[in-house]
């Protein structure tokens, strides 16, 4: 009887395991088609999330850590500085290695830090689970968008994208509101834990769903070709002016980001929910940009979608401007201006990624993390000067906002200048 159970246990083992090899071989393979979008928008999540959730919570953090505003304020600059390097790391190990294994162990670290950071009590204990959660999250922002372009064409990319971009927008809509009222009730080291279930499933999700796409893999990880490798994109037409176009705009809303908490704190008495309630406005606006970007694209083009989302930021940025030197910083002031930025934003970001990204023809990896690294490292440059300019005054805030997207039209326009040649 004995002997007969363990021969059916043993079978049934074998079976499950077949089955789990073969699922897992069909994943390596490269035709296989891809799931619905959705579970990308999930992996696309995890960073955003861990990034906005705790912005609330800064001014709280930094009472309760005994630190002050500059000191707590790295917690969001090293996060910016360790999601540009990792996305910099990040495309080249996965046209190396490919897609799939880079996905599983970034996903692993970021679940890492988000333990780190739940038990962390002082501030190098934080700053280090914020530095693990972003090495570990970019690689879902990057490979998401490279999974797209290794399946589709440009427009057809940029429409996928958008669905990412516009998932984005859902995690910061999400996470503030979301961060600013588990600070208020538990405290701000629960906001840790939201990761930490996020993460898990997100690592399930490639685990068992998505398949490797990656054509044709390098053969080397020397420093000497990875720099090649990212010199030829920085040489690709036009591949620099997208970046940098996208990246001025990006810069503003970084700006916001890292000011709002302490304006609304300091300066109009607001608490952590109170910033995440409003901020729901500005996710809101990134959320229908997105979202509209997603369905133009394909009819209007790239080029259309790029002006006319750096237009509705600067008309955004100058509404803000005017309000607060009449009337002074409020929430309307505020964050209603800047619903309307992140609406331009949402048209501009997706289609300017794919045109720089679709610029390098071979390496579409190794340009989308090349194009994050500029993207964030300037972030975390404006992260920790802001609070400087912070004590400067808030209209000072609000005028470098504004010169933000007169950048990004200009960066825009060298791509054009080009095409003329």
């Amino acid at each position: 009887m004995r002997r007969g159970w363990n021969s059916f246990n043993q079978s049934l083992k074998s079976n499950y395991l077949n089955r789990y090899i073969a699922h897992t071989e069909g994943l390596m393979e490269n035709n296989k088609p891809l799931p619905p979008i959705a579970y990308f928008t999930i992996m696309s999540m995890v960073s955003p999330i861990a990034l906005n959730i705790l912005l609330p919570a800064l001014p709280d953090a930094a009472n309760d850590l005994g630190v002050s505003t500059s000191e707590i304020q790295l917690s969001l600059t090293l996060y910016l500085l360790a999601l540009a390097i990792g996305q910099l790391i990040c495309g080249p190990l996965a046209d190396r290695f490919g897609r799939r294994p880079i996905l599983l162990t970034g996903i692993a670290i970021h679940f890492t830090g988000c333990v780190l950071g739940a038990f962390a009590d002082d501030l190098s204990s934080l700053l280090i689970a914020r530095i693990f959660q972003a090495i570990g999250g970019c690689t879902g922002m990057v490979l998401a968008r490279t999974i797209m372009l290794d399946r589709y064409s440009r427009d057809q990319a940029a429409g996928k994208i958008g669905y990412i971009t516009l998932s984005i927008a859902i995690s910061q809509a999400i996470a503030p509101t979301l961060g600013g009222y588990i600070n208020l009730y538990l405290g701000w080291q629960y906001l840790f834990h939201f990761s930490l279930l996020l993460s898990t499933i997100s690592w399930l999700i490639v685990l068992f769903m998505i398949p490797e796409t990656a054509h044709q893999k390098t053969d080397s990880l020397r420093l000497s070709r990875i720099l090649k490798q990212y010199g030829e994109v920085l040489k690709a037409p036009n591949y620099l002016g997208y970046a940098l176009s996208t990246t001025f705009i990006a810069c503003a809303f970084y700006l916001f980001i890292g000011s709002a908490p302490y304006i609304v704190n300091q300066e109009i008495g607001g608490t952590s929910a109170d910033f995440g309630n409003w901020f729901l406005l500005v996710s809101l606006g990134f959320m229908f940009g997105s979202f509209n970007a997603a369905k133009l694209s394909a009819k209007l083009g790239v080029q259309r979608m790029i002006i006319l989302g750096h237009c509705l930021s600067g008309t955004g940025a100058i509404t803000m401007l005017i309000c607060v030197y009449h009337f002074g910083a409020s929430y309307l002031s505020l964050f209603l201006p800047m619903a309307l930025f992140t609406i331009g934003r949402g048209f501009s970001q997706p289609n300017s990624q794919s045109a720089g990204i679709s610029c390098s023809k071979g390496s579409p990896s190794t340009a989308s993390g090349l194009m994050g690294f500029i993207q964030l490292l300037t972030g975390a440059l404006c992260a920790q000067i802001t609070p400087f300019v912070l004590a400067a005054g808030t209209i000072w805030i609000v005028a470098i906002i504004l010169l933000c997207p007169i950048l990004a039209v200009a960066a825009y326009y060298t791509t054009l200048e080009k095409h003329k040649r």
